[in-house]
């Protein structure tokens, strides 16, 4: 049977028909290649913006670096004050912020005496009731405390308050684990701990830059005796100092590093580091770093 040719009506369907799906067919290559496009400026971006972080931060660890070599000069008349003092250093295409403060400007609530933790609450706004009891809280938590309580009654106070642990009796190993101290809540411990330290000796340094310690330290003043003048202060055979670093670097890239070392003849390399982090607990927000960052 031999069929007949189409008709041109049908012809023309046809025709039209495989127009549109070559049609379609472009717009899908179209949005596949424009994604792909799209995508791949975005990874380039990514990639960039990881690079210039990476050479910010490296920037910022080298001017950390650069402040321990100069606080471990021989010559003192050469080293930088550790009293927050800010410097700028420039490195490759970076520009470094760098701020230097004595970590004994602030409180070990390891090892600080129960009145000193209870003065730094009383000026901070606790109540004298609240303050004693939350500091001798603290100094059990620590093992700082002068006269162990059973540890049965200490238990039973924190099971009566619907807490199913007690004090380890051991250093804290984070700021953050004052927190699950008896009577500290969120907004107390928000309130106290940039005046605290992980690495202060016992007794902060009597010419603190820090205005709440100087005044806790004033507060214990009449049992203490009048803090030193900073004329008849000794240098001592070990600093520890906090070191934090802003770094702007190429593609607007913002890197904030901070540590924390031990500088002293006695070591073996003249320092230790104590702690390294792109956030560390305690001390000084980073405002003055930044305000002079962007002046």
């Amino acid at each position: 049977m031999v069929r007949s040719p189409p008709s041109p009506e049908a012809r023309h369907r046809a025709g039209g028909f495989a127009l549109i799906v070559v049609l379609w067919t472009l717009v899908l290559i179209a949005f596949i290649v424009a994604h792909l496009t799209a995508t791949g400026r975005t990874e380039v971006q990514i990639a960039s913006n990881l690079v210039a972080n990476s050479v910010a931060q490296a920037a910022a660890d080298g001017a950390i670096f650069e402040a321990i070599f100069n606080l471990s000069d021989q010559r003192p008349e050469q080293r930088w004050p550790v009293d927050g003092t800010v410097h700028q250093i420039a490195i490759g295409n970076s520009r470094v912020v760098v701020r230097l403060e004595d970590e004994a400007s602030w409180i070990n609530p390891s090892t600080a005496p129960p009145e000193l933790t209870e003065a730094l609450l009383r000026v901070i706004g606790s109540d004298p009731d609240t303050a004693h009891r939350l500091a001798a809280a603290i100094s059990e938590w620590v093992g700082s405390g002068g006269i162990a309580r059973p540890q049965d009654a200490v238990l039973a106070e924190y099971r009566a308050a619907g807490l199913d642990y007690g004090p380890p009796g051991t250093p804290i190993e984070t700021l953050d684990e004052l927190g699950r101290v008896l009577g500290m809540t969120p907004a107390l411990l928000a309130t106290i701990r940039p005046h605290l330290t992980m690495f202060g000796p016992p007794q902060p340094n009597p010419v603190t830059t820090d205005p709440v310690v100087a005044a806790a330290l004033a507060l214990l003043a009449p049992q203490t005796g009048p803090a030193p003048s900073p004329s008849n202060q000794a240098i001592p055979d070990l600093l520890t100092v906090r070191i934090t670093a802003l770094a702007s670097g190429p593609g607007n890239a913002r890197i904030v590093r901070t540590a924390v070392v031990r500088i002293g003849t006695s070591l073996p390399q003249g320092y230790t580091v104590l702690a390294w982090s792109d956030n560390l607990d305690a001390g000084q927000p980073q405002g003055a770093l930044t305000t002079s960052l962007t002046r």
